[in-house]
């Protein structure tokens, strides 16, 4: 038999799927995979309901249908002062990972050098290097997830097409400030490139902190792409709506990459994000609020387990070092010993990275109920304190 691809074949299982099955064959509580439960809005699913039902439900535009690309262009006025023409700047795609391929293959040759800053989500490198493109990985580290401005400057040569940016940041809860941005908007001016900007997670910052596009500042909205996510904002994560905000010119590529991939996303699910990202400010406020609730329950709980738990400021992730609790092993064997003996999922930070020196942390999703974060202490001081 031939071989198939090399490049995605030297891939194994993503480890959010490979935990999910250990946490299912062991009856485990899940607090791996980053879906949340009991924060969908019902208002929203029923606007969808009535959109399938009601039809149309054929191939809406590839672009996506006009009602969520005018919804959307509103929310980044609204949000963040961006001036979007709906038919021009916006582009609605199957999911964010979905809007992030069509990004990097749209704009990717072989041979461009791609910037990423680990921890980094999973699909981002089997993309770029299916595309052609070269890594060149920056690294920002547990306990504080300081950016090493020196390293990243060093990261940009002539060849460098573009960054891929992921705040808030996913798993280190990094919120990345004005000042980081404005450092990386010189970088992107002096390399002639661009920035990807995964901001899936921009309604899930905490403790006073402020989400930033990069877009916004000065002189970007002609080098970032804006990458938004329906299934964040709303905890309807099976729904796989996302989208891309670009200045047309930019945009046009991607939509290029975008019409052989999903090529298009089901019209009833476009319609309620449509509406629902209208809602008013307290909607966005209450998720906010309900999340650091469960946020400050479940580092309270891992505290009281033995863990140090470390800061987080954005998205629905606490990584915690398990080291307090005498455990003699990396984190991928904790993570599977607290699945199967404890019977709690949670992931191994080292997965985010290409080296495994980072090998003391778990990451632990707090998007999930009340009973289910006391359920999953309880489990887990029983295990560890007996």
């Amino acid at each position: 038999m031939k071989p198939a691809n090399s490049v995605l074949s030297s891939f194994g299982t993503t480890i959010f799927e490979t935990m999910s099955r250990l946490a299912q064959a062991h009856g485990a509580i899940n607090l791996g995979q980053g879906f949340p439960e009991g924060l969908e809005p019902d208002d929203v699913v029923a606007k969808a309901a009535d959109a399938l039902r009601d039809g149309p439900n054929q191939y809406p535009s590839m672009m996506g249908i006009p009602a969520l690309r005018t919804a959307i262009a509103a929310h980044d006025r609204r949000f963040y002062g961006l001036d979007l023409d709906p038919m021009e700047a916006v582009m609605v795609t199957s999911g964010a990972t979905e809007a992030l391929a069509a990004c990097l293959f749209g704009l990717i040759e072989p041979g461009d050098e791609v910037v990423l800053i680990e921890p980094l989500y999973d699909s981002y490198l089997p993309i770029i290097r299916r595309a052609g493109g070269i890594p060149k990985l920056v690294r920002v580290e547990p306990p504080h997830w300081d950016l090493p401005r020196e390293a990243l400057a060093a990261a940009f040569s002539e060849r460098t097409k573009l960054i891929v940016l992921n705040t808030p940041m996913n798993p280190a809860g990094k919120v990345w400030t004005p000042d980081e941005l404005s450092f990386l908007a010189g970088l992107l001016d002096r390399h002639d490139s661009y920035a990807v900007c995964d901001e899936v997670y921009e309604h899930l910052v905490y403790d006073g902190r402020r989400h930033t596009p990069l877009m916004t500042l000065p002189g970007m909205g002609r080098r970032c792409l804006k990458i938004g996510s329906a299934g964040k904002i709303f905890s309807l994560t099976g729904w796989k709506v996302g989208w891309v905000v670009a200045a047309p010119e930019l945009l046009a590529p991607v939509a290029k990459a975008h019409q052989y991939l999903a090529f298009t996303t089901p019209p009833n699910l476009q319609a309620a994000v449509a509406w629902g990202l209208a809602k008013e400010d307290s909607y966005y406020q209450g998720l906010t609020a309900l999340l650091t609730a469960r946020r400050d329950l479940l580092a309270a709980g891992l505290r009281r387990v033995g863990f140090q738990v470390l800061d987080t400021g954005g998205s629905y992730f606490i990584s915690a070092d398990f080291r307090p609790l005498g455990f003699n092993g990396d984190d991928v064997s904790f993570c599977r010993h607290i699945t199967e003996t404890a019977g709690v999922a949670a992931i191994p930070v080292s997965t985010f990275y290409q080296g495994g020196d980072v090998a003391h942390f778990a990451r632990f999703c707090f998007a999930k109920t009340d009973q289910a974060i006391h359920e999953a202490v309880m489990r887990l001081e029983r295990h560890f304190q007996g």
